[in-house]
């Protein structure tokens, strides 16, 4: 009985179909049985149980984000503006105008009315929440726009140096997620408000990646991800967002999704921005299965794939099923295979 073709080192399901196809049309290979005769000393590697990680390298771009900008019609005059890459927390100005603060707070409802005593909404619950967060006690913070939500108003507009009337004006709120990055200024101190002022992002760094579209159905928010820095260094990331709206793309590119990243530990990424990194994405994973080196497999005449099992009493051939390829090992099942079986490897 003529030996099995071993193959040599494959990456997919793909590839090893095709070298069976081309090991059984030289009429190469035999059956399940013992080999005729082993050469003395038959390399072998052990059958180990383990987890199997799928990854796809697409380059991403390290930095704070997409910048979101801040505009304003009210006319006033630029009086002091911040400096890009000033972070702002809760409470502090995002800018000036008429020598009046514009102050941050954190939400996600853009205030689009004057409050007054009276009003109820998610706006109200909005402002209500920050008021709380920065120390004005004597409210409830629920939708209601009460005499003593009023009343902090007042102490607040007090404190930051604006006119006391238990109104909030939208114009003397920014309102961002949390703390925020000045990306960029566009206007200049002296300006009429009347436009573009200023972009910000996130205070912390973020990958952002143009996913071809192709490969959309390998990412969900969740997903583990290994981003690799500039210069070689390899960081955790988990992805965030995964974009639904596909950008077209030009000069023959694919069209893209937006996706990103975040990592948790910031201090591992140094003082870069803006840099050009690998992300490496889990596309899938088999976990505690029983897991062979590539190439230890052996194309069988009769179609399929198989491994020599070498014990103390010779060697024989057992047939195998494939399933996922990852880092140069297979994972497979076969009758009378455990972990630490000995397999035959090319010496």
């Amino acid at each position: 009985m003529r030996r099995p073709l071993r193959t040599g080192l494959v990456t997919g399901s793909a590839a090893l179909a095709t070298a069976a196809v081309a090991a059984a049309a030289l009429g190469i290979g035999g059956g399940t049985g013992t080999p005729a005769a082993q050469a003395p000393q038959q390399a072998t590697a052990p059958v180990t149980r383990t987890t199997l990680v799928q990854t796809q390298e697409v380059n991403g771009t390290l930095g704070y984000g997409t910048p979101t900008p801040v505009s304003t019609a009210t006319g006033a005059v630029l009086t002091w503006l911040p400096t890009p890459g000033a972070t702002i927390i809760r409470g502090r100005a995002v800018y000036r105008a008429d020598n009046r603060p514009v102050v941050l707070f954190y939400g996600t409802l853009p205030l689009y009315r004057p409050l007054h005593a009276g009003d109820i909404g998610d706006d109200v619950r909005e402002i209500e929440r920050n008021l709380a967060a920065l120390g004005y006690s004597g409210i409830t913070v629920d939708s209601r726009y009460t005499a003593a939500t009023a009343a902090a108003v007042k102490k607040w507009q007090k404190a930051v140096g604006l006119t006391q009337t238990g109104v909030l004006d939208p114009a003397a709120v920014v309102v961002a997620p949390g703390a925020i990055r000045v990306a960029a200024v566009q206007a200049h101190p002296g300006d009429h408000a009347d436009g573009p002022i200023l972009s910000y992002n996130g205070t912390r760094r973020v990958v952002s990646v143009a996913l071809d579209v192709a490969l959309q159905n390998l990412v969900k928010p969740g997903n583990p991800a290994r981003v690799t820095l500039p210069g070689g260094q390899t960081v955790d990331g988990v992805l965030a967002t995964v974009g639904t709206v596909a950008t077209p793309g030009v000069d023959n590119q694919p069209a893209t999704i937006a996706v990103t990243a975040t990592v948790a530990d910031q201090s591992k990424l140094g003082g870069l921005d803006e840099a050009p990194v690998v992300v490496a994405i889990t596309a899938a994973k088999a976990e505690n299965v029983l897991t062979v080196p590539v190439a230890a497999l052996v194309a069988l005449a009769e179609g399929g794939y198989g491994v020599q099992v070498v014990d103390g009493a010779g060697s024989h051939y057992v047939s195998v099923q494939l399933g996922m390829f990852a880092d140069g090992r297979v994972e497979v099942t076969g009758d009378g295979l455990s972990e630490q079986t000995k397999v035959g490897v090319p010496s």
